[in-house]
């Protein structure tokens, strides 16, 4: 055992007076369902869901209404009884318009027929993984990768460990502690059922040492359950980040550009298993999520939210938000999204929304003055102040050189910047051209490989007739 489970870098961020304190002793409440939900067929990384409803069907609640749209997608699932209202654009927390499907709820609650799995312990990986793949789930800590997809392992790989991600660094958010206070026994049991399907022999799961009350109850819980530890870490941000939660727990280091089975390990959220137990033992599939609501508002809490619920329910419930509040974040303030349209509805991936002042947004940059302070916060050992001033001036292959696409947009080097550069921004808007630049090349080099290819075919039949 490590005397101190510390990865390099980080930061500890100040939690405001309306931080995790306000939060933490607030139990899960459900969130009654609202009249109308909107569920997007985009709410993973990946393609699209696709539609297997049609306006003015009826539907179940839990059944499937958009299949996944490829390997790497996820299924879509009702979150309520009722009839499709329509199937059209709205727009997601990033702004952007994506496919969603509109349900009017009958308030009936009338469930589709759910199928458990009847052995869950004899489960095998291809199982599971259907399972998985059936029931929608994805990276419940923001991430929202297609679960099944970052379980399949390559036949050349090896899977040693599962890493359960219950950190929960971000300021504000209390989603996970309260999932992990309340429901550890589930916790505990989908990742048994995980390491039975997947023939994994140890589980680490990473709390940080501020959560003493979810670190005890996932000890008795895990109490005469071989191959389960939990281990307390160190409060620091961002401790949930996968190469920064395997190297404190593993001591074991992810390559630049290398996913986590490298190591031997894949991480998973404790919602995320959550779900996976909820999956094997009832069949039930991922249709709601546990949300903090926090920062400005008059009653912060943790509600059990219907995907496709408005954002505007949740601040409802709450009691409304302050007068001068002047940003709405959905996720946590370091990695979330800032919004305007509360109407926006809470999709898989959203583990919080928070209500924020303008401190939060006014910012004056000024030069950088070289103290070096980002460069000892970032925890991917980047060099953010000079990738910083290669962005601003256009040096895109210098930057890409020095690594810029293994920014994990922490927002760690903007926090501690005296300076209030918009580094994060910079890193972000460097990676997407470095990104366009790339597939450039790859697309003229797989041009000219055509090319070269045509012309050898053409040779020999040029050549033979030139004989004849």
């Amino acid at each position: 055992m490590f005397a101190k489970r510390m990865f390099p870098g980080g930061i500890h961020p100040h939690e405001g007076r309306n931080g995790k304190k306000v939060n933490r002793a607030n139990p899960i409440q459900e969130l009654p369902a609202p009249q109308r939900l909107i569920v997007p067929l985009a709410q993973h990384i990946g393609a699209p869901a696709k539609a297997v409803v049609a306006k003015g069907d009826r539907v179940l609640m839990g059944q499937m209404i958009g299949e996944p749209g490829g390997f790497v997608s996820a299924a879509v699932h009702a979150p309520c009884s009722g009839r499709v209202a329509d199937i059209t654009l709205c727009k997601n927390f990033a702004g952007a318009e994506v496919p969603c499907i509109i349900i009017e709820n009958d308030f009936k609650d009338e469930w589709v027929e759910l199928h458990p799995a009847q052995r869950p312990e004899t489960l095998t990986a291809d199982e599971m993984r259907t399972i998985i793949r059936n029931a929608g789930i994805v990276g419940m800590g923001g991430a929202t990768f297609p679960t099944p997809v970052k379980l399949t392992i390559a036949k050349d790989k090896t899977f040693e460990k599962l890493v359960i991600n219950g950190a929960e660094c971000e300021p504000y958010l209390t989603a996970d502690h309260r999932l992990m206070l309340e429901k550890p026994g589930a916790i505990i049991d989908g990742i048994q059922l995980l390491m039975h399907a997947f023939g994994v022999s140890e589980a680490l799961v990473g709390v940080e040492e501020n959560k003493e009350d979810a670190i005890q109850a996932l000890r008795d819980a895990a109490r005469g359950v071989e191959g389960i530890s939990i281990r307390p870490l160190p409060v620091r941000y961002p401790q949930g980040g996968e190469k920064q939660l395997i190297y404190a727990l593993t001591r074991r280091v992810v390559p630049a550009g290398a996913l986590p089975i490298e190591t031997g390990c894949v991480v998973l959220n404790v919602g995320t298993v959550f779900a996976i137990h909820e999956a094997v033992r009832q069949g039930m599939p991922l249709i709601h999520r546990i949300t903090t609501v926090g920062g400005l508002v008059n009653n912060p809490g943790n509600y059990l939210v219907r995907i496709g619920t408005p954002v505007r329910a949740l601040l409802n419930a709450c009691g409304g938000i302050q007068p001068h509040v002047r940003t709405m974040i959905s996720g946590g303030p370091m990695m979330g999204t800032a919004f305007t349209d509360v109407d926006i509805p809470v999709t898989k991936g959203c583990s919080g929304i928070l209500a924020l002042d303008k401190s939060a947004i006014d910012v004056d940059e000024s030069a950088c003055i070289r103290c070096g302070r980002c460069l000892r916060a970032c925890p991917m050992h980047l060099q953010p102040a000079q990738m910083d001033r290669l962005i601003r001036a256009e040096r895109f292959d210098e930057v890409d050189k020095l690594g810029v696409l293994n920014c994990i947009e922490c927002g760690a080097c903007t926090y501690v910047c005296p300076a209030k550069r918009l580094l994060t921004q910079s890193f972000r808007a460097g990676k997407r051209i470095v990104n366009i630049r790339r597939k450039k090349v790859r697309d003229r080099e797989a041009a000219e490989r055509a090319a070269e290819e045509a012309k050898k075919q053409q040779a020999p039949a040029d050549g033979k007739g030139k004989e004849e």
